[in-house]
């Protein structure tokens, strides 16, 4: 119902700067709550960011806070994650994710119920 494609990953150096962006499509409408979650190998999925459907509540993981920022743009259907400051432990595939349920704050992963295919970001040292 709700089709979702992550871009702009790549490689980076420490320190550096990246911008990803998650397109929707399908049925946009029942999307509310929007979600960037990472994995690294081995490791389980993580919560990132999350936004509201208006844009009006953020919510970060302590390791991403002061760094990253979630934005979105409901007239593009587009909702974006802004990396600044790149460490070499935030490489990992970047998952976008779209919540259909009206809760505040979700960073559970089954709270989402679309997923993008993911983008690689890699950091070096």
């Amino acid at each position: 119902q709700v089709q979702l494609v992550e871009s702009g990953g790549g490689l980076v150096q420490a320190g550096g700067s990246l911008r990803l962006s998650c397109t929707a499509s399908g049925r946009t409408s029942i999307m509310y709550a929007m979600g960037w979650f990472r994995q690294a190998p081995g490791k389980e999925r993580d919560f990132v960011a999350s936004i509201s459907r208006l844009g009006g509540i953020t919510d970060y993981a302590d390791s991403v806070k002061g760094r990253f920022t979630i934005s979105r743009d409901n007239a593009k259907n587009t909702v974006y994650l802004q990396m600044n400051r790149l460490k070499p432990e935030d490489t990992a595939v970047y998952y976008c994710a779209a919540d259909r349920n009206p809760r505040p704050r979700p960073r559970g992963v089954r709270e989402y119920d679309y997923w993008g295919q993911g983008t690689q970001v890699t950091v070096s040292s």
